[in-house]
């Protein structure tokens, strides 16, 4: 592609007018566009980008008369310094000078990049003198190293040249400093995206494995041995022909993505957001039916970034060598006749070991395991394991002793900590199972998760040996009680690689990887009754998080058929453990005291009920007389008279009794005996936290929008409803209880407490709301979560429970609390729970009449909510 020159077709009379050049760079980019949908090269694209900024600079550099200026000169750095320069990249220039300029000049300096901004060009831009730049670059890494990448663009070219050599001088960052910086700089980078290529939506550029870790190696490689290009470091020896084609081929990779991706946008970004994955798919030519286009896009770009991390790693160990160890020879131990310990770095022996003997690869993550001592793969060992990689005709688990090894490792202490996450990250385990190889990269388009299946499900794991430390506690009580005597601990470890490794590929993915897991156990030797737990916690590995959070695990059958569901402890304990590593995995901000509270209480209820026998059923009369005597024995200890106790009492249903411990039982009754005026609403809460969030009590006489108007209060101070008990007296006096958490997902800070009790207040006594519409977030934009409304099946027969999925909308609840007063439904007891943009609520309800919602009624309701939640 040729690059016009930008004033070529302006009219001659006012070339420099803006709106003609603003024409001229919109017809340049949109030629470019019309190039890249026609599969031009995209280097050549993105290097006439830059060759085109050049001309114009170069032009409006004379008509501004900034040419005559006997030092001045205007140089690009940082990426336009590089010469690349995509849609929406920064022009970054240093108008440079031996000494500061006068004020005519800085008048004229800013004309010229007055005009630029009026161009809309993103100019980044600096006015130094020769001194300033080796000043300001000598105590700032970011400017030593746009400075780095100086380019000469018109000017004096002899300033250049003395920048050049100052900057080249050994004092200016001296490159064991600089390397030392760039590594420092790059670990911080990788921490920001949690230390992983495989976020939902990543950074083209910043991302481990992005466009920066392809310029680290050349910034590096430029400082210490000169190396302006690529094909120079491949010259160095560093780079064998086929890693530089490599490198090349990923970053045009990576450039093709940043250019669809920043044809999309107005603004520059380099994150690939869920909004815009469709249309850059589009852009890029993939086809398919639904996420089918994006899916393939996301695994050719993980894959891409796997490529370049790895690259990046063993260049920067070679580097490492070459500029801090200046290549002295380590000295070494052997470890096997395979395998040596060389400065911390495992390596083979043999330079074809893992080609001719492929279940080598395994020994050498044993090691890992077993030898804290051992810190990475050395560079030639991992050159060899990518070359071994690529010409293995099978799958490692085809081969016998591979699977004796792989149940090794899994069965070594310190391979959760130390092997596993290394063999996801090399490869491994996608070159050991075919069903890995599958899940690699593979998207989960939702908010909820925040990593792909396959890095997920590393992180479960590494949270399964966090349980293991005592140090825990604290944040996984009954994990570190319950992890450390589990016995046979590959059972949760083959449980946790399984629970996931059929997404995507349609059907229930639980029972497609139970069936997985099953036979995977057998070929490795596991025996029957070992397969089957392990297939059962695949099958069932949702059903503990799904049971306490969308249940009513306060409902004695609801425990029972948990119960019978887990059938004995030994299931119990694995399946807790697995549960709190699969949360905590999902999303670092998912994990809660209120989430902790809710499982705690589900397992120690499940215990009980085992424990005693799914025979024996507990006497729930006893209970409620238990909790009404240490209710009163509290009370009478600060002064109320039992008569007065008893006559309170006698107006609450025996459920109320059943469903609050003696001490909220307490808590509410001696407010409400202090409350003189029962016309006017009583709101606590609770000073402490309560399961985890805060206990907010609504003491009143029932009205039908009650639920509506509360959640709607609690929505405008931004507060979550996670838990709900609706109950009414025998007189007709509201006795409900919400359990809410603020946006951290904590219990409401004190300080807060007096302004959302006068506003629930107020609101209950004028019975309205006025509540502002809230615009939904952003990142809701993007999906559209159908509404579902299910009703299940109870024992009892008695009330009707409702499974409700919608898109979590602002006011959600509170738009479902008017549909139930219109239809003129009794809420008893809600479960609220948000999944990523997914809320899927529990709600138990009755009729006017007190009894469970027949067909019709049903029907009426389930039209009415999806009316009123789809109503946008």
């Amino acid at each position: 592609m040729s690059t016009p020159t930008p004033l070529a077709d302006t009219p001659l009379t006012d070339p420099f007018a803006p709106e003609q050049l603003r024409e001229a760079l919109a017809r340049f980019t949109q030629q470019q566009q019309t190039g890249f949908l026609a599969h031009e090269p995209i280097t050549q694209l993105v290097e006439a980008r830059a060759h085109y900024m050049d001309n114009l600079l170069e032009q409006l550099w004379q008509h501004f008369g900034l040419d005559q200026h006997p030092t001045l000169a205007l140089v690009s750095v940082g990426g336009y310094g590089r010469g690349e320069l995509h849609p929406l990249s920064d022009v970054d220039i240093l108008v440079l000078s031996v000494d500061p300029v006068d004020d005519a000049t800085g008048t004229q300096i800013s004309t010229f990049l007055t005009l630029l901004w009026d161009l809309k060009l993103d100019v980044g831009h600096s006015v130094r003198t020769l001194d300033q730049c080796v000043e300001i670059g000598t105590n700032d890494l970011t400017v030593a190293t746009n400075l780095q990448e100086a380019r000469w663009l018109c000017g004096q070219h002899n300033t250049f040249l003395q920048l050049e050599e100052r900057l080249n001088d050994g004092s200016f960052w001296p490159s064991e400093v600089f390397f030392q910086a760039k590594m420092d700089e790059q670990k911080t980078r990788h921490a920001r995206y949690h230390d992983t290529t495989y976020n939902l939506e990543p950074d083209i550029k910043s991302s481990p494995g992005g466009l920066r870790d392809i310029h680290t190696l050349s910034w590096i490689a430029r400082r210490h041995f000169g190396a302006t290009s690529l094909l120079e470091m491949s010259r160095f020896g560093f780079l064998t022909d086929a890693e530089y084609r490599e490198l090349v081929e990923c970053q045009d990779s990576l450039w093709r993505i940043r250019f669809a991706l920043h044809s999309e946008l107005r603004r520059y970004d380099n994150r690939l957001t869920f909004g815009h994955q469709a249309s850059v798919a589009e852009l890029l030519g993939y086809q398919g039916e639904g996420n089918r286009p994006v899916e393939m896009m996301m695994k050719d770009f993980y894959r891409t970034l796997r490529r370049v991390a790895e690259l990046n790693k063993m260049l920067l160990q070679l580097f490492d060598e070459a500029i801090l160890n200046k290549g002295a020879e380590q000295t070494t131990v052997m470890l096997d006749e395979d395998f040596q310990l060389r400065g911390g770095l495992i390596e083979a022996t043999k330079p074809a070991l893992f080609q001719a003997r492929p279940d080598t690869i395994l020994d050498m993550f044993l090691h890992i395991a077993r030898n804290s001592d051992i810190e990475g793969i050395a560079a030639p060992t991992l050159r060899q394991l990518r070359t071994a990689r690529r010409r293995l005709n099978r799958f490692l688990v085809d081969i016998p002793e591979a699977r004796d090894k792989f149940m090794a490792l899994v069965r070594q202490p310190n391979c959760l900590q130390r092997a596993f996450r290394l063999m996801h990250r090399h490869g491994v385990l996608s070159t050991y199972l075919p069903q890995w190889s599958q899940i690699v990269g593979q998207m989960q388009f939702d908010l909820f998760h925040v990593y792909t299946v396959d890095e997920h499900t590393v992180r479960l794991i590494k949270n399964l040996n966090k349980f293991a430390d005592p140090d825990n506690r604290d944040r996984h009580p009954i994990c570190c009680e319950v992890y450390p005597r589990v016995i046979k601990k590959e059972i949760l470890l083959l449980a946790a690689i399984f629970h996931d490794i059929a997404k995507g590929r349609g059907g229930d993915h639980s029972e497609l990887g139970g069936v997985d897991a099953y036979d995977f156990c057998l070929l490795h030797g596991l025996s029957k009754p070992e397969a089957n737990l392990v297939k059962w916690l695949v099958n069932q590995h949702l059903l503990m998080s799904v049971t306490a959070q969308r249940r009513d695990i306060y409902d004695p059958e609801v425990i029972t058929a948990f119960a019978k569901e887990v059938r004995d402890e030994e299931r119990l304990d694995h399946l807790i453990c697995l549960t709190v590593a699969d949360i905590c995995a999902t999303n670092q901000d998912l994990w809660n005291s209120w989430k902790r509270t809710l499982l705690a209480e589900l397992y120690y209820s499940t215990q009980k009920a085992l424990r005693r026998g799914l025979e024996n059923p507990p006497d729930m009369r006893e209970r409620i007389r238990h909790n009404q005597q240490m209710a009163s024995a509290l009370l009478r200890s600060e002064g109320f008279a039992p008569r007065d106790i008893e006559v309170l009492w006698q107006r609450f249903k025996a459920d109320y009794f059943l469903r609050h411990t003696h001490k909220q039982i307490a808590w509410h009754a001696e407010a409400i005996l202090n409350h003189d005026d029962h016309d006017k609403p009583l709101i606590l809460l609770s000073k402490k936290a309560t399961r985890g969030g805060t206990e907010v009590f609504v003491y009143c006489k029932d009205k039908t929008k009650l639920f509506a108007i509360v959640v709607s209060e609690l929505d405008k101070k931004n507060l979550s409803v996670h838990d709900a008990q609706v109950m009414t007296s025998k007189d007709g006096y509201a006795l409900d209880t919400f359990m809410v958490l603020d946006p951290t997902g904590n219990a409401l800070s004190e300080n807060r407490h007096n302004t959302v009790r006068r506003a629930l207040v107020n609101a209950l006594t004028h019975m309205k709301s006025d509540r502002k519409k809230k615009r939904p977030p952003h990142k809701l934009q993007h999906f559209n979560v159908k509404t579902r409304v299910d009703f299940l099946p109870t024992k009892s027969g008695k009330k009707t429970m409702i499974e409700l999925v919608a898109l979590d909308m602002p006011g959600l609840l509170a738009r479902v609390g008017s549909v139930f007063a219109r239809q003129k439904i009794s809420l008893q007891a809600a479960k609220i729970t948000t999944i990523g943009e997914r809320a899927e609520d529990f709600f138990i309800v009755i009729n006017q009449d007190g009894e469970q919602l027949n067909d019709e009624q049903q029907t009426q309701l389930r039209d009415a909510l999806i009316s009123r939640l789809e109503k946008k």
